[in-house]
């Protein structure tokens, strides 16, 4: 059985003592219960998620945070007697056993009593009495209790639970005049006829059915007699649901993602880096942001260096050496030097042509790899601002010189004896650039961000190849961390309205934590931490395919191949999206939207991702992962069938085109 215990202590300092939680009895009880144990067979890799969860009976465990806040609320000493209203999985129940003496918990569905009063047994919590009722009268034969807490909503507080609160006892419970709109309300019972009132926050509950709550549905006027009607397939479900997406070039194509134009920051995937159709559609949804909404950042899952000789073609500055390759001349070539990355470029420049400096859109790179020119780049901006500071950087930097060609050596370099690695020296020229930064922006504040940016990329990819042999998660959390901060610099430098547009691989769009990725790999991504930085503001949209060709290699630094993809995996997202029989379509997946669909798909299942490599024959354990697709994205864009993007290889500046031309061999 897997060990979930570094969930779990995860799950308390980030999500519980990390939001402000400071109760050491509820901290240390929520790391000793075994959350994985009150969630649904197949849910426990997602028990420590920032989110609730579905249970039986179509009830749902309370987010981590929310069971924390209600318990502290409630001020638990070891001597008190506690009510809990709403057993549902009977995690609540049990956090609270540890502190309290004994907890008395009611729910109203008898299946679910049933479940966690067998939990409890199988746990060894015997102070927790489990009874099925009507929650709203509480349990009066143990009143008077020192603690309340109610986990459903109610129009009020029912009278009969301030009844049984002991004086000094403390009641939380969710109140308002909808059922899934309230505020958490905290009541303490001052005297026999006197209650102090506290307002948490806003939150949304299930509704608290019974005698003194809402109406159960049962309770309602039944509808006329119907033929009882066949449950649709997860499939038909997406068929009826999925809105059909027109061609790629159809300007109502990019009008379906005006619903997001409110983000700061769009997040566009996809499950290759060698397919057409998700270059093409991500083009298209940019080029609407950026018409209609004013979005001005595109930043790819590319090296900064390389990206800024794309930005000054499209933003029409001087060229700028990168050193002695040209751009994107590093194995993946075709992911960026393409027909369809090409068109898109070719339309930004055209665009910006006609609209002032601070008006125009850029396109820039968030990756760190590119060491050798990002060296070169620094050194240059110094040598034309800062001759001596340039001297010493060329000092410092030339520890890394042995490497810049082939950075993955110094990783193994770097772990030999007696070998010290380059960090100081790069981090003391990040450290001085930026303490010049006030000079040197009265020069030009544009290649200052550039320069500075390059520096920051040597400072990361320098721990990032040290760090690389350990074979851990550092690496990739060191790679997505630099490039959701590079981001986070972009934003910063064009101002508070700043909005932009990343283009990267799913696997870094999509919100790790709701994947195999971050639950098993303890892995983070840019999704994730633009999640948690902007909330709602940060839309997180994924793109699928079947079946078609694909642009990619066989092993790393290997040729350029077109391969065919293999129909999806009976047990994956993407089989559900070709049995609908929708040949393109847009799935809205935000909380609120479909929503018999998404808890349909709620259930974790295989998605598919292809890099720069792929290997056919090995698929299933080389490509595939768990993970629950509506916690992953906000949204997925679906291509049935797909084609390898066109690489451009050989000389590709044509007559008419200006020497400025990035792709010129």
């Amino acid at each position: 059985m897997r060990d979930y215990s570094n969930s779990r202590s995860r799950m308390v300092s980030r999500q519980i003592a990390g939001r402000g939680i400071t109760d050491a009895r509820v901290l240390d009880a929520m790391r000793a219960v075994p959350r994985e144990a009150f969630v649904k067979p197949g849910f426990e890799e997602f028990a420590y998620e920032d989110a609730p969860l579905p249970i039986e009976e179509g009830q749902t465990i309370s987010q981590p945070y929310i069971v924390g806040l209600m318990l502290e609320a409630a001020e638990l000493t070891p001597s008190d007697r506690v009510l809990d209203v709403g057993t549902g999985s009977g995690y609540a129940a049990a956090v609270a056993s540890l502190i309290a003496n004994e907890v008395y918990s009611i729910e109203r569905h008898a299946a679910l009593a049933e479940i966690a009063q067998e939990r409890f047994e199988k746990l060894g919590y015997d102070n927790i009495g489990v009874r099925c009722g009507d929650g709203t009268n509480g349990w009066p034969e143990a009143a008077p209790f020192d603690a309340i807490v109610v986990a459903a909503g109610g129009p009020d507080i029912p009278q009969t639970l301030l009844e049984q609160l002991a004086i000094g006892g403390r009641l939380v419970m969710p109140v308002g005049e909808a059922p899934r709109d309230q505020r958490l309300l905290k009541i303490v019972r001052v005297s026999d006829a006197e209650y102090d009132e506290e307002d948490l926050g806003a939150v949304a509950f299930v509704p608290l059915i019974g005698e003194h709550g809402w109406c159960a549905p049962e309770q309602e006027a039944p509808p006329p007699a119907k033929k009882p009607a066949r449950e649709p397939s997860v499939p038909e479900l997406i068929a009826s649901t999925a809105e059909p997406l027109p061609d790629v070039d159809d300007a109502a194509f990019g009008s379906l993602f005006d619903r997001f134009a409110g983000a700061r920051v769009v997040l566009l995937g996809e499950a290759t880096h060698g397919t057409s159709q998700f270059y093409e559609a991500r083009a298209a949804i940019t080029r609407r942001l950026i018409e209609r909404h004013g979005f001005r950042i595109v930043a790819v899952e590319a090296d900064w260096p390389d990206a800024a000789a794309i930005d000054r073609y499209v933003r029409h500055k001087p060229p700028a050496s990168i050193g002695d390759d040209p751009p994107f001349s590093r194995f993946p070539t075709w992911m960026w030097r393409n027909a369809e990355v090409h068109d898109f470029i070719e339309w930004l420049r055209e665009r910006n042509s006609a609209r002032p400096h601070g008006d125009r859109a850029g396109f820039y790179g968030l990756d760190l790899y590119n060491m050798n020119a990002a060296i070169h780049a620094v050194i240059s901006y110094l040598d034309s601002i800062d001759p001596e500071a340039a001297r010493v950087a060329r000092e410092r930097y030339g520890c890394l010189t042995p490497w810049q060609k082939d950075p993955q050596v110094y990783g193994r370099a770097a772990l030999t004896a007696g070998y010290a690695p380059c960090e100081q020296a790069v981090v003391e020229t990040l450290q001085k650039l930026l303490a010049s930064r006030l000079d040197y922006v009265r020069h030009d504040g544009e290649s200052f961000l550039d320069a500075a940016q390059n520096a920051r990329l040597i400072a990361s990819a320098e721990r990032y190849y040290r760090v690389m042999y350990f074979g851990s998660a550092s690496s990739w959390n060191l790679r997505d961390r630099h490039m959701f901060e590079t981001l986070e610099h972009l934003l910063s430098a064009a101002g508070p309205d700043a909005r932009a547009v990343v283009w990267a691989h799913n696997s870094h769009v999509g919100n790790a934590a709701a994947t195999e990725m971050g639950i098993v790999r303890e892995q983070l991504n840019i999704g994730q931490l633009c999640r948690e930085r902007f909330a709602d503001r940060a839309v997180l949209i994924g793109f699928g395919t079947d079946h078609g060709t694909v642009a990619a290699a066989t092993d790393w630094d290997g040729p350029m191949e077109i391969k065919q993809v293999r129909p999806a995996h009976r047990d994956s997202y993407e089989r559900l999206c070709h049995e609908s029989g929708t040949r393109r379509f847009l799935l809205d997946l935000r909380s609120g939207v479909h929503r018999e669909l998404r808890g349909k798909l709620l259930k974790p299942r295989l998605e598919r991702a292809i890099g720069v490599i792929y290997r056919p024959d090995t698929e299933l354990l080389s490509h595939y992962f768990d993970a629950a697709l509506p916690r992953q994205f906000d949204a997925y864009v679906w291509f049935d069938q797909t084609d390898a993007v066109t690489a451009l290889v050989g000389e590709q500046r044509h007559e008419g085109v200006p020497e400025t031309y990035p792709f010129g061999l």
